[in-house]
């Protein structure tokens, strides 16, 4: 058996109850022109204890199928964001 992929990446989006985007990009030079191309992929995550926020570098593993299009799983956060999070409130006028 082969062994599990492993993909640092940053998260783009928690909006879902434990589930989180992350995008991964990855770098190659191209074969004919030896330009440096950057490749992206997005991917759904569980994050089981929803702690993974917007910006946050993190690293996932490829496990089984957990719904249609989310087969990546949590493993660590490997760099906390350093943006603060800002309520907004309205005010009654």
């Amino acid at each position: 058996m082969g062994k599990r992929k492993e993909y640092t990446g940053t998260v783009i989006s928690n909006k879902m109850q434990k589930t989180a985007v992350v995008k991964v990009e990855q770098t190659y030079k191209h074969a004919k022109y030896s330009k440096i191309m950057r490749q992206y992929n997005k991917f759904k995550v569980h994050d089981e204890k929803s702690e993974a926020k917007v910006d946050d570098l993190v690293r996932i593993q490829e496990c089984r199928p957990i719904s249609k299009d989310k087969h990546f799983r949590l493993v660590k956060i490997v760099k906390k964001s350093q943006i603060p999070h800002i309520e907004i409130k309205e005010e009654a006028i």
